[in-house]
């Protein structure tokens, strides 16, 4: 069946019933998805056909913001519904834009995953038209990184760039999801999204912007709006007696931005990111965050959340656990704070607590051992970076020549070889003072031409794990590679193989490993 584009007479075999849709000027065409169930990778399949969306960057969205999970159509924290996150708050209005846009039910559209999946792309690709994507664009998916940008609904630059970059690195990574409506897979592949104006944006951590915290080392600094919290100047105000723990019901890069709303009327002090562990702190330690729902124990507590949804487990990643009590045990010993369940509490353990959070699917027995079970320092006291130039700690064959030619650089130069069908790895030398699981991250300059699918390879208590990284984008940062379980002692723990399938030069400058 041939697909028209939309703003066209198209028509659409679903389900057994042909519907025949009118598209109306400036907005494209919707099939009103039919009763009964239908599997959720049909949904997608459907809806990306009818708004001319790239249907894997579609569920690529889903993914981020809800694992596409519905949540039998309850609110997010901020006001979100369906396995896409149809917003309705003061300030994101996702939720009115479908529903004008497909004349549907809010209703439907907030229940109904298929409703959810046919608004939001006719949302996207509103989007899209007003960034004057042609329709060749529209098939290159690396043209929508402003849509998405735009979808995530934060004004401020930086959390965007958060919340595209999440999307695109689950399009690279590629994933398998199994919900209530079917399975739903992408698979992985090269991007180089097109940031556009978002390309000179420091992402959170780096830069200008993203400034580390002082309270907390590891953490990157993002101040929630003043709205949402009390200047304070704690310990001297108030006693620091509680950790409070929280699931955000909402994702990592969504809860940052809604924090940053003035109408939000709630904050915490720090966030965690599921896939990772990585760490944003928004309220100062001295100041009061609102979090508890109990005012004294906001003015007494420091309230930590945890990406993800109370009744999905698969957000409690090991990463998360791990980073989150070395945050939570540097916090205890700061401030004096006993390692106890009766000091470190959930959400729901506060007094009048309207709030079931962090749930059942919470771990507090593994993490309490994570907290209270050893001596462990918290990450500030062990991470290292190792450059190509960093003596006695980088090895590579005469192969690998080197390089000043592009300012994204870390450090003086990096080295550069056209990829092969050998390994010929280049070899980064690390001192890991102990088995345990470690954050490694990679800095390369991104230049058009270099190869797209770099393999670097960890060398975990497990074997060798590869990750292939496109070299073309996101470079002059900071990327993750993941978190691994590495071995104590001194040995060659991350490389840089030549053994790719894809053309251009493959890049080896700095790696940095740190332990969450």
């Amino acid at each position: 069946m041939t697909i028209r584009r939309p703003s066209r007479r198209m028509s659409h075999l679903l389900g057994g019933a042909l519907i025949i849709v009118i598209g109306l000027a400036g907005q494209p065409a919707q099939a009103a998805p039919q009763h009964g169930a239908q599997p959720l990778a049909a949904a997608f399949d459907r809806a990306a056909a009818g708004s001319d969306v790239p249907r894997d960057l579609l569920a690529a969205l889903g993914y981020a913001e809800t694992r596409l999970d519905g949540h039998g159509g309850e609110p997010s924290a901020s006001g979100g519904y369906g396995v896409m996150h149809l917003t309705s708050n003061p300030k994101v209005r996702t939720l009115d834009e479908a529903a004008r846009r497909t004349r549907l039910d809010r209703a439907e559209l907030r229940t109904r995953d298929a409703a959810n999946v046919a608004g939001a792309a006719a949302v996207l690709r509103s989007y899209a038209d007003a960034a004057g994507l042609t329709a060749a664009q529209r098939d290159d998916v690396n043209q929508w990184y402003g849509p998405i940008a735009r979808y995530g609904g934060s004004a401020d630059a930086a959390t965007a760039r958060l919340y595209a970059d999440s999307v695109y690195d689950l399009l690279a990574r590629g994933f398998i999801a199994t919900t209530a409506g079917g399975e739903v897979s992408v698979d992985g592949r090269p991007v180089a999204p097109r940031r556009g104006r978002y390309a000179d944006v420091a992402p959170l951590g780096t830069g200008d912007f993203g400034t580390l915290s002082t309270d907390y080392g590891p953490a990157a600094w993002v101040p929630a709006n003043s709205s949402n919290y009390t200047v304070s100047s704690r310990e001297s105000a108030y006693p620091i007696n509680y950790i409070v723990i929280h699931t955000m019901q909402g994702s990592y890069a969504g809860s940052i931005s809604w924090f940053q709303n003035a109408a939000a009327g709630t904050s915490a002090h720090y966030l965690l990111r599921s896939s990772d562990g990585a760490v944003t702190q928004m309220v100062r330690d001295k100041d009061i965050a609102w979090h508890a729902g109990n005012w004294t124990y906001n003015t007494q507590s420091i309230g930590i959340e945890h990406e993800g949804y109370v009744d999905n487990a698969s957000w409690y990643t090991d990463a998360m656990y791990r980073s989150s009590a070395a945050l939570t045990r540097y916090l205890c010993d700061k401030y004096g704070i006993p390692k106890t369940r009766n000091n470190i509490i959930g959400h729901n353990q506060v007094p009048g607590a309207t709030h079931t959070d962090p749930g059942s699917n919470w771990n507090w027995t593994y993490y309490m051992q994570l907290v209270t079970g050893g001596t462990t320092p918290p990450p500030t006291a062990w991470s290292t970076i190792v450059d190509n130039t960093t003596a006695g700690r980088f090895t590579a064959s005469a192969n690998w020549s080197t390089s000043t030619y592009s300012a994204q650089r870390y450090g003086a130069d990096y080295r550069y070889a056209n990829p092969v069908a050998a390994s010929d790895t280049a070899w980064y030398k690390v001192n890991i003072p102990a088995t345990a699981t470690y954050r490694v991250e990679v800095w390369y300059p991104a230049v058009v031409g270099y190869n797209t699918s770099t393999p670097y390879i960890v060398a975990t208590t497990s074997g060798n794990q590869t990750v292939s990284v496109n070299q073309t984008a996101n470079g002059g940062a900071w990327r993750s590679l993941g978190t691994f379980t590495l071995a104590a002692g001194d040995a060659n723990k991350v490389g840089v193989s030549r053994w790719s399938g894809s053309t251009g030069y493959v890049i080896a400058d700095a790696i940095r490993v740190t332990r969450v």
